[in-house]
């Protein structure tokens, strides 16, 4: 697959505690991006932040929180977003969800790696 030109990035923002169907959010919308045949994903843990309650979360030693601030962006042509925006709406009950327009300069990938490799 290859993809240049534009794009959208989808950036979710939650806590690193938050659950779907007993399973960890963050992990659940990997999953389901993949299942929807989705360029990729990416997940970033935090190491401070707050969100709607003003409660700050940190990864200080002093103060160290349980519930850290996790990022996931997922970028790929705007068809393909588009059917994940409504599966992300179902699935994220606390947090932010953004939509940007994007321009991808480069994204290769190899049609021979098989999923579990890359």
């Amino acid at each position: 697959m290859k993809i240049e030109g534009n794009a959208k990035l989808v950036t979710v923002y939650v806590g690193e505690s938050d659950t779907w169907h007993g399973r960890n959010l963050a992990n659940a919308i990997v999953l389901r991006a993949r299942e929807l045949g989705l360029a990729g994903a990416t997940v970033t843990r935090g190491i401070e932040g707050y969100g709607a309650t003003s409660r700050i979360h940190t990864a200080r030693i002093l103060r160290l929180s349980e519930d850290l601030p996790i990022r996931i962006e997922i970028v790929d042509r705007a068809d393909r977003i588009d059917k994940l925006m409504p599966v992300l709406d179902e699935m994220v009950n606390e947090g932010l969800v953004t939509l940007q327009d994007v321009h991808v300069f480069k994204y290769v990938h190899d049609p021979q790696a098989s999923p579990a490799s890359s």
